[in-house]
């Protein structure tokens, strides 16, 4: 029985031996209690490098680096075994080319039943691919992390599935201002404004990420010093492998400048967008308003002569006294239309403001009402404007009016005056120098922000059909851009209106006065007029009004049959040409006549200002309309 039993013994090790050297992926090997290598597998020999018969009887330090060797680690290693049954452990190894190796070691006690230390079963698994993973893993985190502290233009940092933040960069500190330990665990809520925090934005923001894998959008967020600024926001889920919601990667940039800076070009092109409708609408109103002062000179001219040849009838005088005043409204919006065109003839001169404003008083108290009281507010060492004296007093009316159509239960007008120093030419496109700023204000219903900016828009009004053209406040905005200064509107809705007109000082020059003399009578002899004007109802009507002076006319219907004319008449005694004329202009005509005949008289005759060069700046100028008494005293002027 004892040799049966020691047979089985034997085959029952040679069994165990043959699996313990089947095995090659793990060194599977045996030291005494010295640590002196007992047995050696084949896993053993394939990752370690030594035959048996090189490595038996050989102690297991040698495995170790010098490092480990001098710390220590081996004897260790055997000692914590004996103390806790058990040692296991991670560390670099040693092959027999002196390559390296990670091993992951276990090393059990073998004991008799005695309780005698019989020595070590060592097991050690060769780890080294795992571990360079791990390391590149690891690396690749520390790239990533240093990549992450290094970006200041980017707030780059994670939140937790319930939006706590779990991390902070350089980027968020200097975007946001505050330090991580001021906002890590906090609530990403707390960068939102408090109308959106209010409105639920910073939740809807994680559930769109969650729902749609991804949230961008721009908006308003607030700064550790209360300042806002504007971001741009990107939101993405991070996912564990389970599909669980691990938290979130939020990426938030600062595009405050580039904003600002669109909306500075889209101003930009709104500006020029207006600025070239206003130039269209300009060039429409001044070639109409050209056109219309043609008419109205002949309906003028013709109603002037019928009415000097029907005689004293009453009824007859009531119709042409109500034609002559159509007509004359007529003339007011044709010159609102050209002021607004920046068309109209100007006569710049030095005004006294305050002189202009008394000398209208009486109309201004009679056209406002008793419900509206005016009051004036002047410095007494208020400079001159240069302005045209006509034109300012109809913008003063205009002005006037329209704050009083604004208070229709009563209210204020005060008309005041300060003096600046523009040295910033970029100031409301204004030429460097000193500026009167004549205001009116009214303590009126004020214009909402879109009325205000329709406010100077031809045609634009905010008053019943009939009662309005819309052309009262770009005509005074046309009047004061085209004597150099600027008009600027200033309203709000329930607190009034102030109209300021930017006038340029008049340095030089004497100021005018209020004072207008009478026209004195004045007489011409009989004179040969050749007149020339393409329209043939003008050239009909102004030859009819000289005619009825006692004028003999001669008529052209262009420049080319003036001269003509000019040539087989050698009588001529004066000329008067339209201004605009196709082919050839009045001021061309003009320059032909004066090769001819130097000092022959020459009316230029216009609808609007047209630029002049040269001597045609020179000659007399008769404005469209024009009536007898205009033509009098023109003439009067130029024969001279």
């Amino acid at each position: 029985m004892i040799e049966d039993r020691t047979k089985t013994t034997a085959i029952d090790d040679s069994r165990f031996r043959l699996l313990i050297d089947a095995v090659i992926d793990y060194a599977i090997y045996m030291i005494d209690p010295d640590g002196i290598i007992t047995s050696w597998n084949a896993g053993a020999r394939r990752f370690k490098g030594y035959e048996e018969a090189e490595i038996l009887g050989q102690h297991f330090s040698q495995f170790y680096t010098k490092e480990d060797r001098l710390a220590g680690l081996p004897q260790r290693a055997l000692d914590t075994a004996i103390r806790e049954g058990r040692f296991e452990g991670e560390g670099w190894r040693v092959r027999k080319d002196g390559t390296h190796f990670w091993s992951h070691v276990v090393i059990d006690p073998i004991i008799d039943p005695s309780g005698k230390l019989l020595g070590f079963a060592k097991i050690t698994r060769d780890l080294t691919d795992r571990k360079m993973a791990e390391e590149i893993l690891k690396q690749s985190e520390q790239q990533f992390r240093l990549l992450v502290q290094s970006v200041t233009d980017y707030a780059i940092y994670m939140l937790a599935p319930d939006g706590r933040l779990t991390n902070w960069n350089p980027g968020a500190q200097r975007i946001k201002g505050y330090l991580p330990e001021e906002v890590i665990g906090k609530h990403f809520s707390m960068f939102y404004t408090p109308e959106d925090r209010e409105a639920g934005e910073p939740n809807r923001t994680l559930d769109i990420a969650v729902r749609e894998g991804r949230f961008e959008n721009k908006g308003w967020r607030v700064r550790k010093d209360g300042t806002r600024f504007m971001a741009h926001v990107v939101v993405d889920p991070i996912w564990g492998d389970t599909g669980t919601l691990l938290g979130f990667a939020k990426i938030t940039r600062d595009i405050t400048k580039a904003t600002l800076a669109q909306q500075t070009l889209e101003q930009t092109r709104e500006a020029l967008f207006q600025a070239q409708k206003m130039q269209a609408i300009g060039q429409l109103s001044g070639g109409i308003a050209h056109d219309f002062n043609n008419l109205l000179t002949v309906i003028l001219g013709n109603l002037e002569i019928v009415r000097k040849r029907v005689g004293e009838d009453p009824k007859i005088t009531r119709l042409l006294d109500n034609a002559t005043q159509g007509a004359l409204r007529g003339v007011s919006l044709t010159q609102r239309m050209l002021a607004f065109a920046r068309r109209q003839e100007l006569k710049a001169e030095s005004v006294d403001i305050p002189e202009l404003v008394q000398g209208i008083s009486g109309l201004l108290r009679s056209s406002l009402g008793p419900s509206v009281t005016l009051e004036t507010d002047f410095s007494p060492e208020l400079e001159p404007v240069l302005a045209d004296l006509n034109q300012l007093e109809l913008a003063v009316l205009n002005l006037a009016t329209n704050a009083r159509d604004a208070m229709p239960h009563g209210g204020e007008i005060v008309i005041s005056t300060k003096t600046e120093e523009v040295d910033d030419p970029t100031r409301w496109s204004l030429v460097a120098g000193r500026y009167v700023c004549l205001s009116v204000t009214d303590t009126g219903e004020g214009m909402d922000a879109t009325t205000l900016a329709s406010a100077m828009d031809p045609f634009f009004t905010t008053k019943g059909v009939g009662k309005g053209t819309g052309l009262g406040l770009s005509m005074v905005h046309g009047f004061v851009e085209q004597l150099g200064g600027r008009f600027i509107l200033k309203s709000q809705k329930d607190k009034g209106t102030t109209a300021e007109l930017w006038l340029p000082a008049a340095t030089i020059g004497p100021r005018t006065k209020m004072v207008k003399p009478e026209n004195p009578a004045v007489t011409v002899p009989r004179l040969c007029v050749l007149v020339v004007d393409d329209d043939s109802l003008v050239l009909t009507s102004t030859s009819l009004l000289l005619e009825d002076l006692g004028h003999r006319v001669i008529s052209a219907a262009s420049g080319a049959q003036a001269l003509e004319l000019f040539k087989n008449e050698h009588d001529i005694d004066l000329v008067i040409t339209d201004m605009a004329m196709p082919q050839m202009s009045g001021a061309q005509l003009a320059q032909a006549i004066r090769i001819i005949k130097p000092d022959l008289p020459i009316i230029l005759a216009t609808g609007y200002a047209e630029r002049l060069e040269g001597f045609a700046t020179r000659l007399p100028r008769l404005s469209k309309p024009y009536n007898q008494l205009h033509l009098v005293e023109i003439i009067a002027s130029a024969m001279k």
